[in-house]
């Protein structure tokens, strides 16, 4: 690996020490080489949609490794994107709500809209922005079945006019992106839905740029 500039602070003065390790004068950082080819790669496979077990696979690394760098790299996304909002330009043009259910509450022979993972979409400034809203209050069984075959209605009617808008187009991708985990914890889908979030509004060279530079200022 060919390193003329500190992965760090983009000093060019790097000290070669033993072991394939080099310091940095400005920041003193110390690294490996081996290790941030390693990292970089892990970087470009998460961007590719590789799984942590497929990439964990082709590296020969260990799993768990793998996987808490991708646990990492999705928190070093939601608070780049919480950060990207705040400073935007809210012009709101559109939003609408969505609920999600995962892969345990679409097989429930009865499904419960009060059940639901609760999101807001915004589409601002070309760019769509989500928020993640406390579940609805649990009434009575009879009341949800009802309230839950009233919005498949209404879902319906609304998706005629709606399918083809920028959230309408999110929304089926989270879908189909969050079927390749084969059932996401409840407790981390935030940090799955800002992975669709990050991958929907950039395209991959970008995204590969972004967290590369969020990486090693962490």
């Amino acid at each position: 690996m060919n390193l003329t500039n500190c992965p760090f602070c983009n000093h060019h003065l790097l000290y070669n020490l033993q072991d394939n390790y080099k310091k940095c004068k400005s920041c003193k950082r110390k690294f490996s080489l081996k290790k941030l080819e390693t990292d970089i790669t892990i970087i470009n496979y998460f961007c590719n949609n590789i799984n942590a077990n497929k990439t964990a696979q082709i590296l020969e690394l260990n799993y768990r490794t793998v996987q808490n760098r991708y646990m990492l790299f999705r928190r070093l996304i939601a608070n780049f994107l919480d950060e990207e909002y705040n400073m935007s330009i809210k012009d709101n043009s559109s939003y609408q709500e969505y609920y999600y259910f995962t892969t345990r509450e679409q097989n429930k022979k009865t499904r419960s809209l009060f059940d639901a993972i609760n999101i807001i979409g915004f589409y601002s400034s070309k760019k769509i922005y989500t928020l993640l809203m406390p579940k609805l209050p649990k009434h009575s069984i009879e009341s949800s079945t009802k309230d839950y075959e009233y919005y498949l209605k209404w879902h319906k009617l609304y998706s005629i006019n709606s399918y083809k808008t920028p959230l309408g187009i999110f929304w089926k991708y989270l879908e189909e992106n969050l079927k390749k985990y084969k059932g996401v914890d409840e407790k981390n889908f935030f940090y799955y839905l800002k992975e669709c979030e990050f991958k929907f509004n950039y395209l991959q060279n970008k995204q590969i740029n972004i967290l590369k530079d969020l990486y090693f200022k962490y």
